[in-house]
């Protein structure tokens, strides 16, 4: 048995303890007495109840009365909640990240399973009444009970584990399986988690068979204490499916490899060990399986692709909230009215960011009336569709149309605090739509453009107030990624700069303070990326090998499915962009132009099954040359390409810290959290010190 309390004491003297005080209760019905686990660390639910080594010891504690109870014949059941709106979200995700050694890792690992088996194995029938937010641990400690009720406002369940690099390690690859079935639990632990860590509503839990019964939130813990009393008295008798344990597992199994397969290619080993213990648990042998999770968890806590998880998490957490490098928030002005200049598809999507985030009314102006009443047509028809998926009540999809309107003239943005514009992509263009805009608007106003690559303080050099002229770069979709680059230029001050953070807050994004440098952070390093594996294909390297070389990272996407998303006449725009200003790292594909020329989309197509081949009428276009690589060689080359362009933006000044690179390669890019972004992964393996001559991190810093 861990000694817990000393464990606490060596490892994690800061953890913030959750207490479990236990109380006995009547059950409604004449059913008996009921003992009651409030899962609780003292804080509101800003500070979600975690469980560090201190706690489980204080579970222990508690169980240990309940333990008492349940033998003397003084309860009949008992159970576990929440203090409000928080279930629980499982193991403190800070004390991980100071384990130094294997067997502490290990000694964690069983503490919660030992804890969590107590409850199991207690004498009375047992209740989870997820009353909040449950994740992880939280999540596990609801399925070590005999039953569970929902409340029907639980904003989010979920097993993230994999997500991060771990395993759902106290109980959720063995007993969720025997619970709801493998195909529903590796929906939950390989598929929502690789996600981008998507979570249940309580519905959602409820269908999935996670819950026994959906309740009202209004009186939550008195309609749990009720449906208790009967299944206690024997009034209501629930249950358990039983499942295909042979061919309909295997089945399940290799339906989640391949799913781990296509989402991180072999590069994160949490998801292969999350399928191996859950293929392990048609077995029935809790035991087994619990053993399983400790080495998969002991071994993964002491692996690097964890604990680069974790540091993606910190900057999700953390950095994205509080910006390296921003003015004072009290310098920022109110906005109270926004103009956006254009009615195009980015520029409609901007509006109906404004208008539903910031409540405020918001013009869109563009050369002719068509073109505005089909962007403010835009608006309106999203907005029915988020009524029709019930994310919007009518009232407020009323209010939200009301706020945007169209306008031929600039005219409408006399009165605006914030003019955003999303024109076409050309230095003369955007400096005449600033012109004409600050014509109108009084002096204070900012102006903020949404170009992917021009300068911004070129951009505002021929106006009578450039201190007020911002970067505000979005990522498309606007409405799904979070990174917002705001990008500081020469003579933008520091009200300017505070009014466009606190108005990228409103907006839900995540903002990064980027200097104003060629194509700033994301496109730099993906054109940088990109150029690297086009430049393979100029050479002769097979479009299939070069596509397939950079695999083994786990990224979200192929360097052909990036260049179709992004389309390849942007993409030739930036890359010309950045070899005006770096011509000897950047270059221009000679094959991508004429891609470009043809009106392809792609090097690419899509074949009936969904797998892509070499477009043939591209492949007929091209013109390469007589020196192919390997996969191995296209990869090193764009990771050394990265690794330096990398170094070179942090000797520039472009962002604060390194940690700033990752955070937009995460949040505007995709790039998965198992890689930390990117400079974990290139300090891991060796790139940076052999490109650059040093690491980006300290060691320790999303390393073990």
């Amino acid at each position: 048995m861990t000694d817990l309390k000393q464990l606490a004491q060596e490892i994690f003297p800061d953890e913030l303890v959750s207490h479990f005080p236990v109380r006995v209760l009547d059950l409604p019905y004449g059913a008996g007495k009921f003992a009651l686990i409030t899962m609780d660390n003292g804080f509101d639910h800003t500070k979600p109840t975690t469980f560090g080594p201190a706690g489980l010891a204080e579970l222990g504690a508690a169980l240990d009365q309940v333990e008492e109870l349940a033998a003397a014949g003084t309860v009949v059941a008992a159970g576990v909640t929440g203090k409000p709106f928080i279930f629980a979200v499982g193991a403190d995700l800070k004390g991980v990240g100071v384990i130094r050694e294997r067997d502490q890792a290990l000694a964690i690992g069983r503490a919660g399973h030992d804890a969590f088996r107590r409850l199991r194995n207690l004498p009375v029938p047992t209740f989870a009444f997820y009353n909040g937010a449950a994740m992880g641990g939280g999540v596990e400690i609801g399925l070590a009970c005999t039953y569970r009720t929902i409340s029907s406002a639980v904003p989010a369940l979920s097993l993230p584990e994999c997500f991060l690099g771990l395993v759902p390690g106290w109980g959720g690859c063995t007993l969720l399986p025997n619970l709801v079935g493998p195909e529903k639990a590796i929906s939950v632990v390989i598929e929502n988690a690789l996600n981008q860590n998507k979570q249940l509503n309580g519905k959602k839990a409820f269908d999935l068979g996670i819950a026994d019964v959906l309740l009202d939130p209004a009186d939550f813990l008195a309609e749990s204490l009720r449906w208790t009393a009967r299944v206690v008295k024997g009034e209501i008798v629930v249950e358990r499916a039983d499942f295909d344990r042979g061919a309909g597992w295997d089945a399940a199994v290799a339906a989640g490899r391949a799913l781990a397969d296509s989402k991180v290619h072999g590069a994160s080993p949490a998801p292969y060990r999350a399928l191996d213990i859950i293929d392990a648990s048609r077995s029935g042998d809790v035991d087994a399986g619990f053993a399983l999770e400790d080495e998969a968890l002991a071994d993964l806590i002491m692996g690097d692709e964890l604990r680069a998880g974790l540091y993606s998490f910190d900057l999700i957490q953390k950095r994205a909230k509080r910006p390296a490098g921003a003015p004072d928030r009290a310098l920022a002005r109110p906005v109270t009215k926004v103009g956006v200049v254009g009615a195009g598809l980015m520029a409609s999507q901007l509006a109906l960011l404004f208008a539903r985030r910031l409540g405020v009314p918001v013009v869109l102006t563009d050369i002719d009336q068509e073109r505005v009443d089909k962007g403010v047509a835009y608006v309106h028809d999203e907005l029915d569709k988020q009524l029709l998926r019930g994310r919007l009540s009518q009232d407020s999809a009323n209010r939200y149309k009301a706020l945007v309107s169209g306008s031929l003239s600039k005219d409408a943005f006399a009165d605006a605090d914030f003019v955003i514009e999303a024109v076409f992509e050309e230095m003369s263009v955007k400096q005449q739509v600033f012109a004409e805009v600050e014509a109108v608007v009084s002096a204070e106003c900012i102006l903020a453009t949404n170009t992917s690559s021009l300068s911004i303080t070129e951009m505002a050099s021929k106006l009578a107030h450039p201190e007020r002229v911002v970067g505000f770069h979005f990522f498309n979709p606007v409405a799904v990624l979070p990174l917002l680059e705001v990008v500081r230029a020469e003579q933008t001050d520091d009200a300017s700069l505070a009014t466009a953070f606190g108005v990228a807050k409103q907006l839900k994004k995540t903002a990064v303070l980027v200097k104003d440098a060629p194509a700033f952070v994301v496109n730099r390093i993906l054109t940088r990326f990109l150029g690297e594996v086009l430049a393979s294909v100029d050479e002769g390297t097979p479009i299939e090998v070069a596509d397939k070389a950079l695999e083994p990272l786990g990224l979200p996407m192929s360097p052909m499915v990036l260049l179709e998303l992004v389309g390849p006449a942007i993409a030739a725009h930036v890359s010309g962009t950045l070899h005006t200003a770096f011509p000897d790292r950047f270059g221009v594909s000679p094959n991508l132009e004429r891609v470009v020329k043809a009106g392809k989309r792609s090097f690419m197509t899509w074949t009936a099954s969904g797998t892509q081949e070499v477009d043939p009428e591209v492949a007929a276009l091209l013109e390469v040359g007589t020196t192919p690589l390997t996969a191995e060689q296209v990869r090193d080359r764009a990771l050394a390409a990265l690794a330096q362009e990398i170094r070179l933006m942090l000797d520039e000044g472009v962002v604060q810290a390194a940690q700033d690179i990752d955070l937009c390669m995460i949040t505007g890019a995709g790039w998965p959290f198992h890689l930390g972004g990117i400079t974990p992964y290139l300090d891991r393996t060796g790139v940076s010190e052999k490109t650059t001559g040093r690491r980006f991190l300290d060691p320790g810093v999303a390393s073990v």
